[in-house]
């Protein structure tokens, strides 16, 4: 069956650095665009970062620009999220998705498959 599963997360000083990574498995990794979601306690999940499917295009949220780096590897269906300088405001649980559509999305709903998430919590 189609599963994403997130590992990398943990607790970290602020101005630090992380690097998440997403194992895909049940579908055919090369075709779909993958993003980076995170949701904070009592917040609704946002998007952080896509990348198309071969790798070449990238997006990210203004507020992650310059700080993450989103990555893939189609040849071991993995997608990575590096992540620098990271910041208090950036304690949350990070979820990598698989976008429904051709290309990616800013909406949690055009995503037919999401991972567990991955808790990173930011220490000032």
């Amino acid at each position: 069956q189609v599963q994403l599963v997130e590992s990398g997360g943990g607790l970290v000083q602020a101005a630090g650095s992380l690097r998440l990574s997403c194992a895909a498995s049940g579908f055919i990794f090369s075709r779909y665009c993958l993003a980076w979601f995170r949701q904070a306690p009592g917040e609704e999940r946002e998007f952080v970062a896509a990348i198309s499917q071969s790798g070449l295009s990238t997006y990210y949220t203004e507020f992650v620009k310059g700080r993450f780096t989103i990555s893939r590897d189609n040849a071991v269906n993995l997608v990575y999220l590096q992540i620098h300088s990271l910041k208090p405001e950036d304690t949350a649980v990070y979820y990598c998705g698989a976008s429904a559509g051709g290309g990616w999305n800013k909406n949690p709903e055009s995503y037919f498959a999401w991972g567990r998430g991955i808790q990173v919590t930011v220490s000032s």
